[in-house]
Order: structure tokens, then C-alpha cells, then sequence
């Protein structure tokens, strides 16, 4: 079992900047990459973006060029840099992590964005 707890989301305004944490514990040695979904108010979860063990990135183009995603060196900590926010960017945020030893990914409780003026 791996557990995920993230950290970070809240209210901003358009044009700022929030940085998303998410730490695994539990069996993390078969994770093999993390990342980030979102899903807005009656809208389905979409992949924000993702990171493998070997540093391979994807994003979603609507935050292309705006969001980072990166790992810690221990690989137990992922983060996501968001900037230039825009109102649709609000969302509740999941952390998500895939094991090698398990067939369906591992998911965190969610934290709130609210990108608003």
C-alpha cells in the first residue's frame, strides 16, 4: 500500500502562483511515476501531468509552458509548479502514484485551487 498526502492548494488570483506537494509513504520502492489529475466542478478528472522514476515528464497542453512538475531526490515527494493561473485552472487537485506491484493507481485525498479575483 502507498499513501499520498498533498499539500499546498488555496485561493489565488489570476496571473499567480501556487506550488503543489505530494509525499508517498508505505511501500513507495515500486512506484514508478507520479503526478497530478484535477477535476473541476462537473467535469471528469484529467492528467494535469506526470513524472516517471527516470525524469520523463507530460503535461496537459492547456498548462504547457505554465506548470512544472518535479521529484525530490529521495523520489517520495512530487511537486507541481503552477503559474500564470487562470480561473479554469480551478479545480480540486489529486496526486496519483503507479506501482509496479499494484494494478490500479494510488490516489490522494485532493486539495482545492480557486484561481479567482
Amino acid at each position: 500500500q502507498v499513501q499520498l498526502v498533498e499539500s499546498g492548494g488555496g485561493l489565488v488570483q489570476p496571473g499567480g502562483s501556487l506550488r503543489l506537494s505530494c509525499t508517498a509513504s508505505g511501500n513507495i520502492f515500486g512506484i514508478t511515476s507520479m503526478g497530478w489529475y484535477h477535476q473541476a466542478p462537473g467535469k471528469q478528472r484529467e492528467l494535469v501531468a506526470g513524472i516517471s522514476n527516470e525524469g520523463s515528464t507530460n503535461y496537459a497542453d492547456s498548462v504547457k509552458g505554465r506548470f512544472t512538475i518535479s521529484r525530490d531526490n529521495a523520489g517520495n515527494t512530487v511537486y507541481l509548479q503552477m503559474n500564470s493561473l487562470k480561473p479554469e485552472d480551478t479545480a480540486v487537485y489529486y496526486c496519483y502514484a503507479r506501482s509496479q506491484y499494484s494494478i490500479g493507481d494510488y490516489w490522494g485525498k485532493g486539495t482545492l485551487v480557486t484561481v479567482s479575483s
